[in-house]
């Protein structure tokens, strides 16, 4: 009896590191947006176009700033109501799809920019955020019904690793068609560049493909009457999340924690190509730093995920934050790429490893029955505050007439947010949300 029990073990193990990996596997999809278009090639691209209408370095600068504050600005708004709506209807998987689906169209139609074309760029630029940060929700809100019990900080940096290792694969490949496009049989350096916002695209659809093929769509589970009108439910549980706030001390504190503190993270990955660009660090190696960030952060986040298991989330999560002021503060001196460089390594030792903790942590003290509903508040969290920083950094570029007050103005945000987390109690949170489904699940039956 013993060796089929075993070989069902086996079974199970083997199915569970399918979905496991399936669902990590679409951080290496969309990272190439984030490394290749968002912090890479398009903000020194979106500033040249800007420039060629004639309006002056200090305003490419801030208006890139700004179009990342509005697209942050429209996720928020829509984040919350997707997902109380997405818990209620179920079909997680498919609101990934069309934002995905999104996502990767604004991408694709970036090849067709030209001089003159920012307002265009700003408009693709936030179609192509949207589709990122909305399938990101229902992608993350997978977390806690995929992840077994104790592995859910594993599960969440291994996402982070892999999304480092597939955006840095295709970042190098975009590199070597921008700095000898001859190589690769294309025209010049502007082909390049706009084929690279294209392979964007395609590697995005293509690596999607095992989280919609392998990762099981959650049961959905509702307390009361079905209603017939998804969006008067979805919003109906918006408002009694709202109402229980209170219930969920330790998990508003978080949010607020993480609003402030990842608006500091958001800020220096969007800014820092058009910072480095601004102040005369060439293209080429700002890319080659941002590579070095990718390949770094596979084996910290990886490392963030044991320190965990020895620290706790907060307290790597923290140990994080401190290296970022550091960071902050170095980036008032910057003046070489050498330096652009030892910032670059810096950030790729702890990016990856605080933003999966912090993710993972909250999702550990989010009630899984309405765990679409509670990410959607995460990212609305992240989203609006995210508007601070690079509103902030735009405008103290404008007034200044450059950027370097506007980084070393970041500290405050690394700072009080690493404070408001030393407050929050983890493992009370995490019994209140049990508590929450224990009860959630009498109510549905």
């Amino acid at each position: 009896m013993a060796i089929p029990e075993a070989k069902a073990t086996e079974t199970s193990d083997k199915a569970y590191r399918k979905i496991i990996n399936s669902w990590a596997m679409y951080d290496w999809a969309n990272s190439a947006f984030v490394t290749t278009v968002m912090a890479a090639m398009f903000p020194p691209f979106y500033r040249a176009l800007v420039i060629s209408a004639g309006l002056g370095e200090a305003n490419a600068t801030a208006f890139w700033a700004y179009t990342t504050s509005l697209a942050l600005f429209l996720v928020a708004i829509i984040a919350p109501v997707l997902g109380a709506i997405s818990d209620y209807t179920g079909g997680k998987k498919r609101y990934i799809g069309f934002f995905v689906g999104l996502g990767i169209v604004a991408t694709s139609l970036l090849v067709f920019l030209g001089d003159d074309t920012f307002v265009l760029g700003s408009i693709l630029f936030i179609l192509a955020n949207i589709g990122l940060a909305g399938a990101n929700i229902f992608y993350e809100s997978l977390l806690p019904h995929i992840a077994k019990k104790g592995d859910i900080d594993q599960v969440s940096t291994r996402g982070y690793a892999l999304g480092y290792m597939g955006g840095g694969i295709l970042l190098i490949i975009n590199v070597l068609w921008f700095m000898n496009p001859n190589w690769f049989f294309m025209p010049g350096t502007g082909f390049a560049l706009r084929a690279s916002f294209f392979s964007v695209a395609v590697w995005w659809a293509v690596f999607s493909i095992p989280l919609f093929r392998n990762v099981p769509e959650p049961p959905v589970v509702r307390a009361g009457q079905e209603s017939l009108n998804v969006v008067s439910a979805g919003f109906g549980r918006l408002i009694h999340t709202f109402r229980r706030i209170t219930h969920y001390r330790q998990l508003l504190l978080l949010l607020i924690a993480y609003w402030i503190y990842n608006d500091g993270i958001g800020t220096i990955i969007k800014m820092a190509t058009a910072y480095g660009d601004e102040i005369g660090i060439g293209l080429t190696d700002m890319i080659v730093a941002l590579i070095i960030t990718q390949f770094v952060g596979i084996p910290f986040s990886f490392g963030f995920g044991g320190l965990a298991r020895r620290l706790g989330a907060k307290r790597s999560i923290l140990m994080g934050l401190g290296v970022y002021v550091f960071i902050s503060i170095a980036g008032f001196f910057m003046q070489t790429a050498i330096h652009f460089y030892i910032l670059a390594f810096l950030v790729g030792m702890v990016q990856g490893g605080t933003q999966a903790l912090s993710r993972s942590l909250y999702g550990a003290m989010v009630p899984r029955s309405q765990s679409a509903e509670f990410f959607g508040f995460f990212s609305t969290s992240s989203k609006f505050a995210g508007i601070a920083g690079p509103l902030l950094f735009g405008i103290v570029s404008q007034v200044t007439g450059g950027s370097r007050l506007s980084i070393v103005a970041l500290v405050i945000f690394f700072i009080t947010g690493g404070f408001l987390l030393t407050l929050v109690d983890e493992q009370e949170g995490i019994r209140v949300a049990r508590k929450e489904d224990a009860a959630f699940s009498t109510l549905g039956a």
